[in-house]
C-alpha cells in the first residue's frame, strides 16, 4: 500500500511539473539551442568556428597617454570591462541589500508588507523611464549639480562615466538582490539567534556564525539574479554612459542591428559559458563555506 501511495505521489508530482517543463523547453532550451546553432554557422548556415575565433582574435589599436599606441583584443577587453562593472554593481547591491533584507525579515508583519511595497513600487515603472530619470538627476544641469552649484561647490561630471553606469545598475537591479535574501532570512528560526546569544555570541558573531551561513543560498540566488543582467545590459550604458564606452551588451545589440546574427550569437554564447563557469566556481566556494571548508 505504501509503495502504491509513493508511486501515486511521484506521478502527481511529475504531472504538476509537466507544464513548467514544457514551458522551460520551449522558451529556454530551444532559444539556447538556436544561439549555439547560429554561433557555429555562417550566413549560409555551414558549420564554422570563425565567429568564436573572431571574438578571441579581433584586435584594435588604442592610444596610450604618451602618444604611442598599442594593440589590444577588442572584444575580450570589452568583456572584461562589462564583467568589472557588473561585479562592482553586484557587490554594492549585496552590501546594500543584505542589511535591508535582514531588517525586513526581523520586522513585524505589517512593517514587512510596507517595506516590500516600497521596494516593488519602482519596479512597476518602465525600465527605460527609470533610466531616463537618472539621466535627469546626474546630467550636467541636473538636480545634483544644481544643488552643488547652489552651495557654491564645483559641478561634477557624472553622465558618460563608469560611475554613472554603476549607479544605474545598482538602482535597477537592487530589488533582485533583496528579494531572494529576504525570502531565505524570513524563514530563519528566531530561536537559533536567541540560542547563539545565550551561548555568548555578540551581534557580530551571530551574524557571522548563524545568519550568514543560513542565508548563503539567498546570497547565491541574489548574486546570480544581479550579475547576469548587469553583465549583459546595454541600455543603461548607452544612456548613462552616453555611448562613450562599449559593454558586451552594446556589442551584441550592434551586431544584431547590423544583421550579423551569427557573430552576435557567438558573443552571447561565449558570455553565457563564461557566466556559467563563474557562477559554478562561486557556488562551489560558497558551498565549501557553508560546509565548514570541507
Amino acid at each position: 500500500m505504501k509503495k502504491n501511495n509513493s508511486k501515486g505521489i511521484r506521478t502527481t508530482g511529475r504531472a504538476a511539473l509537466a507544464p513548467y517543463s514544457l514551458w522551460a523547453m520551449i522558451f529556454i532550451l530551444v532559444p539556447l539551442l538556436f544561439v549555439v546553432y547560429y554561433a557555429f554557422t555562417d550566413n549560409n548556415f555551414n558549420f564554422t568556428l570563425e565567429n568564436v575565433e573572431k571574438f578571441f582574435t579581433a584586435t584594435s589599436n588604442i592610444q596610450n597617454g604618451d602618444g604611442t599606441s598599442r594593440e589590444v583584443h577588442t572584444y575580450i577587453l570589452i568583456a572584461f570591462r562589462s564583467l568589472k562593472l557588473a561585479v562592482i554593481s553586484t557587490l554594492i547591491c549585496l552590501l546594500l541589500g543584505y542589511p535591508i533584507a535582514y531588517i525586513m525579515s526581523r520586522a513585524k508583519e505589517r512593517t514587512q508588507k510596507t517595506m516590500m511595497t516600497l521596494l516593488m513600487i519602482p519596479m512597476w515603472t518602465n525600465f527605460l523611464i527609470r533610466t531616463y530619470a537618472w539621466m535627469t538627476i546626474m546630467q550636467d544641469n541636473g538636480i545634483i549639480n544644481n544643488a552643488l552649484a547652489a552651495l557654491g561647490l564645483n559641478r561634477i561630471k557624472m553622465i558618460g562615466t563608469e560611475g554613472a553606469v554603476i549607479v544605474g545598475m545598482v538602482y535597477d537591479f537592487l530589488p533582485y538582490m533583496i528579494l531572494p535574501l529576504y525570502s531565505i532570512m524570513a524563514k530563519m528560526d528566531d530561536r537559533l539567534l536567541e540560542a547563539a546569544r545565550d551561548l555568548g555570541c555578540n551581534s557580530a558573531s551571530v551574524l557571522r556564525r548563524v545568519v550568514l551561513p543560513l542565508s548563503m543560498p539567498g546570497v547565491v540566488s541574489g548574486v546570480t539574479m544581479v550579475l547576469v543582467p548587469a553583465v549583459s545590459t546595454f541600455y543603461i550604458s548607452q544612456k548613462l554612459g552616453s555611448g562613450k564606452f562599449l559593454l558586451i551588451g552594446d556589442v551584441i545589440e550592434g551586431q544584431y542591428v547590423a544583421n550579423n546574427f551569427h557573430f552576435a550569437a557567438a558573443i552571447a554564447m561565449v558570455l553565457m559559458v563564461a557566466l556559467l563557469v563563474f557562477m559554478a566556481i562561486f557556488k562551489y566556494l560558497t558551498s565549501r563555506r557553508m560546509n565548514g571548508g570541507r
